[in-house]
Parts: structure tokens; sequence; C-alpha cells
């Protein structure tokens, strides 16, 4: 077994959450790697002490590895990180009382450190992104057409897309195989034969609920935090 990643998302201001699950992270073995896919902070509550976690990780805390989702989006926005934009899509399903509330949960001595997030990580031929690779508030589901996935993969060129927006834990394979062509040339006639490799979207949950992988067996374990137990993740063709 390889160093394993965790993957986790959803913790919305919610310490409590967040200690629960580096617990249950200091039972499974192999473990090494812990990502942070976003929206760490929300409206309902004050964020600053999961955010000062998250920053000044505790000795024995496994260290976070940090990206903005769809809530530190509108957040920047709002503040003028993202230019003249404003938070659109959050007016857009909610009222300008959760604007303000969202402003309310987290302290400005924070907000550069949030703007200084990557939107996602490229680790080995995997992706690891709040949404997918066309947008912070675009949602991949175990429903999502194959032809959407392989372009999202094909954006970031790579072979496994981690995706947090949808909350749902899913594995989708798209099967590998070959292509042949004959090529015609000045020599003659010969066959060329490509390998596809599989390619897999992958949604890791949320909140208590989060992903393992392991990147040397290809391995996935969804788990949650909240019960001892864990369910390996299926694909299909």
């Amino acid at each position: 077994m390889m160093e394993r990643w965790a993957l986790i998302s959803g913790l919305q201001g919610d310490l409590d959450l967040y200690e629960k699950i580096q617990g249950d992270l200091k039972k499974r073995r192999g473990v090494r790697h812990l990502f942070v896919l976003g929206d760490f902070i929300n409206h309902k509550r004050n964020c600053d002490a999961l955010i000062n976690r998250l920053r000044n990780p505790k000795a024995n805390d496994l260290k976070p590895h940090c990206i903005y989702g769809w809530w530190e989006e509108q957040l920047l926005a709002e503040l003028g990180f993202r230019g003249e934009k404003q938070a659109e899509a959050l007016r857009d399903q909610y009222d300008q009382s959760v604007v303000e509330e969202l402003l309310n949960a987290v302290s400005q001595e924070h907000h550069h450190w949030i703007a200084s997030l990557q939107y996602g990580f490229i680790e080995l031929d995997c992706a690891l992104i709040h949404a997918s690779s066309a947008d912070v508030g675009d949602s991949l589901t175990s429903e999502t057409s194959p032809l959407i996935l392989l372009d999202r993969l094909t954006r970031v060129d790579v072979n496994r897309l981690f995706s947090a927006r949808s909350g749902e834990q899913f594995r989708l394979d798209l099967t590998g195989g070959s292509n042949e062509s004959n090529i015609h040339g000045p020599t003659g006639t010969h066959q060329d034969r490509q390998v596809v490799p599989k390619r897999s979207v992958i949604g890791i949950g949320h909140a208590n609920r989060y992903t393992l992988y392991d990147p040397g067996s290809d391995h996935i374990e969804f788990r949650d935090a909240s019960q001892d137990s864990s369910r390996s993740g299926l694909g299909f063709v």
C-alpha cells in the first residue's frame, strides 16, 4: 500500500466535525496526506476557529492542503478579490441577508489567506478540485453524462478527477481500450495502436462523508466519520 490520501469537503465552519474527521483518520492505516477541497466556510456560523485550525494545525494533526470552493468564491467575489464581479451566484440562490451573514462569518485577517488558495491540485495523474475543471459551481453527479465527464477530464489532461461539489460519493469509470489505425506513407502502410487508459470521476462526499484513495492500487474507500463503516467505490462501463 502506498501512502493514502484523505479527501474532505463541506466543513462549513464546523471545527467539531473537522476534529472528528482528524480522529477518524488516525485510525486508518497509511493515510499521509489530507486535501480539503473547499467549502470550509458558510454563512450559518462563525468560521474563524476552523480556519485558524486549518492554517495552524496541531502537532498531531494530519496537515491539511486546502483549495477554495463555491462558498469561498462567493466571499472573495463580494470582497472585491474578483475585480468588479460580486457574489451574483450567491444572490441568485439566497437573499441579501445571507450575503451579509457570509461576510460576518469570516474575519478580515483570513481574507488574504483564502484569496491565496488555488483552484485545485494536480497530483500524479489526478485532479483534485472542488467542482470541476469547467467552473467552481459545476456539479458532477452519479447521473452526469459520460461525455461531460470526459470533457472535464480532458480539460486538465488527467485520468482521475476528484470532485466535491455535488456532495455525493460515487465513482464513475470510463473504460479504457485501444485505438487502431492504418497509416499510409512513402514506405507503405503500417498499423498504429494507441492504448487509451481507464479514466474515472470520483465524488468525494461532503461534511462527515469523505474519501480515502490509494494512488498505488487505485483503490477508493468511501467513509463516514459518524459511523464505523466504509464501502469501496464501484464504476460503470
